[in-house]
């Protein structure tokens, strides 16, 4: 089997969102987010109400990319070992064996991160930044390509834990998923009137569209994706007006401008371009910065909020030619 071009590894990617779109109706900002984050070996935050299709669109990515997924239900009670894995006794051999969580996946639903305590959202923070997962001492590699896709709901607070910053800084893209249209919510009443089952996606005709091999050539063109010494000033110059707003108490860390460097050369990229602009910039600051910044309560009080203060500061800065 040959190794896939960078042209062809961007129509195969391309050709995700039209695979996708056979089980998740409406949500291209949120497919073309986790394609982003793919390849940037980033982590997705996906908040939106219940029923909007969170799962599903995990669910179909995976199936699109023909990578395996686990799911975890986050809650209360759940244990870190129930995620990582834990040492197991064997009495046949006398010895202890090391049990695999489901952690140990390529695309991981952590569903509604925000209902388990600290500790156990915190088990995901070594898979997240180091890729790996130590027990007892033992470090183990996590599979290739390995995403991180967490949901919580944006409008039921009791009973939760929010993360803290440090652990939504470990994600590299907080998409929101809205409620359909109202003519694609016809479209999604129309389907299972006709017999779609979100517990059948084979039977809804999805399809291996791209390889891992597909990734890889798409992560080194990436890679060489041009970023000018403007537009990474560009870069720099919105992350430091956060750390000025008077409406933060808390503005974009230098991990969040290297985040939106990656993010906009992968946009770049899959908008068939070699060299990065400042329309990628703004195109993907919103998704990139939104969960880095923390508001004042005064400002949250006066209806202020995470999008409106990044809108600002796109707005006032010049932008370079």
């Amino acid at each position: 089997m040959s190794t896939p071009t960078a042209d062809s590894a961007r129509a195969s990617l391309e050709d995700l969102r039209t695979e996708i779109a056979k089980a998740v109706v409406g949500q291209d900002p949120a497919v073309t987010g986790l394609v982003v984050a793919l390849l940037c070996r980033g982590h997705v935050l996906l908040e939106g109400a219940p029923g909007v299709a969170k799962t599903l669109l995990v669910r179909a990515l995976s199936a699109a990319l023909e990578l395996d997924t686990k799911r975890v239900q986050f809650t209360p009670d759940l244990m870190p070992s129930d995620v990582t894995g834990s040492l197991v006794y064997d009495a046949r051999s006398a010895e202890f064996s090391f049990q695999p969580g489901p952690v140990f996946t390529n695309l991981l639903l952590a569903d509604e991160i925000n209902r388990t305590p600290p500790k156990t959202q915190a088990s995901l923070l070594e898979a997240m930044e180091e890729r790996q997962v130590t027990v007892d001492g033992t470090a183990r590699p996590l599979p290739e390509p390995f995403l991180v896709a967490a949901t919580q709901n944006p409008v039921e607070y009791e009973g939760t834990y929010p993360l803290p910053e440090a652990q939504l800084d470990r994600f590299l893209l907080k998409l929101t998923v809205p409620l359909p249209a109202r003519h694609d919510e016809i479209d999604i009443l129309t389907r299972h009137a006709a017999g779609f089952s979100p517990r059948d996606l084979g039977a809804a005709g999805l399809r291996p569209v791209a390889s891992t091999a597909d990734l890889d050539a798409a992560r080194d063109a990436v890679a060489k994706t041009a970023v000018s010494p403007e537009v990474t000033g560009y870069i720099v110059d919105i992350c430091r007006a956060t750390r000025e707003s008077p409406s933060l108490s808390l503005g974009v860390s230098p991990r969040g401008a290297t985040a939106l460097l990656s993010t906009s050369r992968a946009w770049a990229w899959l908008t068939g371009r070699d060299y990065v602009t400042p329309d990628d910039v703004k195109a993907l600051a919103l998704p990139t910065l939104r969960h880095r910044v923390q508001l004042r309560p005064e400002a949250e009080m006066e209806g202020v909020t995470a999008d409106s203060v990044i809108n600002a500061v796109l707005a006032h800065l010049p932008v370079p030619r």
